[in-house]
C-alpha cells in the first residue's frame, strides 16, 4: 500500500488515503433519479480536486499487521507497523516510527527520514491522481479505466450511499505497473450520495497479474482487498482501514500467501507555517 513498508505486491493491490472532503450533510431523497454512474465518478474527482488542500492541513497514524500464511491457512510469520500518515500535493506520505512494537533505532530512523524527504520532494512533482513508483493509484482513477454496472442506491452506515459493480476494461489505455493490475480487477465500490466520497470499496483480481512476464512474479486470481473512509472530523473524510489477502508465486519457485490488515487512527490537524511539508507541527483538535 505504502512505499517502503509493504511489499511490490501490496503496492499494487491495497489502496489509501484517495479521497476527502467537507461534509454535506447525510440528508437524499430515496425516490429521487440515481445518477447516470460515470458522471457521479466525475463528481466525486471534481469534489476530490476542491478538497485536496484541506486534507493536506491533517496528519493520522496507521497500524499495520501483514501475516504469512501456509496452505493449510496456518499464520507463519507476523510482521507490524505504527506508521504516521500526512498527504503532499494529493500523495499519501507514510513515516514508520514502530516496527514490530519497537521505535526503530538511530541508524533505521535516519534511513526512514532519507526515504520520506526523497518521497515529499517526488510528490511535491508529481501530479495528483498520478502514483508515485511503488504506490497505487487512486480509487478514482482504478474507476476512471473499469466499465460499471447499473446503480443501485442503499443505507449504508446510516447514510444514503450509491452502489455499484464495476470490472476492469482490457482496452484501456494504463500507465505503469498499478495501473496495468487496475484493468484486472472487479468489485463494488459504495459512494456517499450526499459527500460524493467513496465510503467503502471491494476488489479482487479476476485474472492472473504476471509482472516481468511471470519470471518476477504471478499474482494469482482471487487475491482481493477492500478500503474504508469514513467523515471523521467536522465532516472531513480520511481513511478508517484496510484489509486484503494475496497469493503470488515469485520467480517461478516460492508461493507467496499474505493477509494484511490496516487500522487508522487519531487524527490530527496540522499548525502550518510557511511551508507545510518543511516546517509542521502536529496539534491535537
Amino acid at each position: 500500500m505504502r512505499e517502503g513498508h509493504l511489499s511490490g505486491l501490496w503496492a499494487i493491490c491495497v489502496g489509501a488515503g484517495l479521497i476527502s472532503g467537507a461534509s454535506c450533510g447525510a440528508q437524499s431523497d430515496a425516490n429521487a433519479p440515481l445518477p447516470e454512474p460515470r458522471q457521479l465518478i466525475q463528481d466525486v474527482m471534481a469534489h476530490q480536486a476542491k478538497v485536496e488542500s484541506v486534507r493536506e492541513n491533517y496528519t493520522y497514524s496507521s497500524a499495520q499487521t501483514v501475516n504469512d500464511i501456509d496452505a493449510s491457512g496456518k499464520v507463519t510469520k507476523t510482521e507490524t507497523s505504527e506508521n504516521e500518515d500526512f498527504f503532499v500535493n494529493g500523495h499519501v506520505i507514510e513515516r514508520t516510527v514502530k516496527k514490530n512494537g519497537q521505535p526503530l533505532n538511530d541508524h533505521d530512523e535516519k534511513k526512514e527520514t532519507e526515504r520520506v524527504t526523497k518521497l515529499v520532494e517526488k510528490a511535491e512533482k508529481t501530479p495528483s491522481g498520478q502514483p508515485l513508483e511503488g504506490q497505487t493509484v487512486s480509487v478514482t482513477r482504478i474507476l476512471g479505466i473499469m466499465d460499471v454496472g447499473p446503480p443501485r442506491r442503499v443505507t449504508y452506515r446510516g447514510r444514503p450511499t450509491i452502489v455499484f459493480d464495476f470490472v476492469g476494461r482490457r482496452d484501456a489505455k494504463t500507465h505503469g505497473l498499478a495501473e496495468d493490475a487496475s484493468k484486472k480487477l472487479k468489485g463494488t465500490i459504495w459512494i456517499d450520495e450526499a459527500d460524493r466520497e467513496v465510503a467503502h470499496l471491494e476488489a479482487m483480481f479476476d485474472d492472473n497479474l504476471r509482472v516481468g512476464g511471470g519470471l518476477l512474479a504471478n499474482v494469482q486470481k482471487g487475491s482481493s482487498f477492500r478500503f474504508d473512509q469514513a467523515p471523521v472530523d467536522g465532516g472531513l473524510w480520511l481513511p478508517t482501514g484496510a484489509e486484503g489477502t494475496v497469493q503470488a508465486k515469485l520467480l517461478l519457485v516460492k508461493t507467496m500467501r499474505e493477509h494484511f490488515v490496516e487500522r487508522d487512527y487519531d487524527y490530527k490537524r496540522f499548525k502550518v507555517d510557511a511551508q507545510q511539508t518543511k516546517s509542521a507541527s502536529v496539534v491535537t483538535k
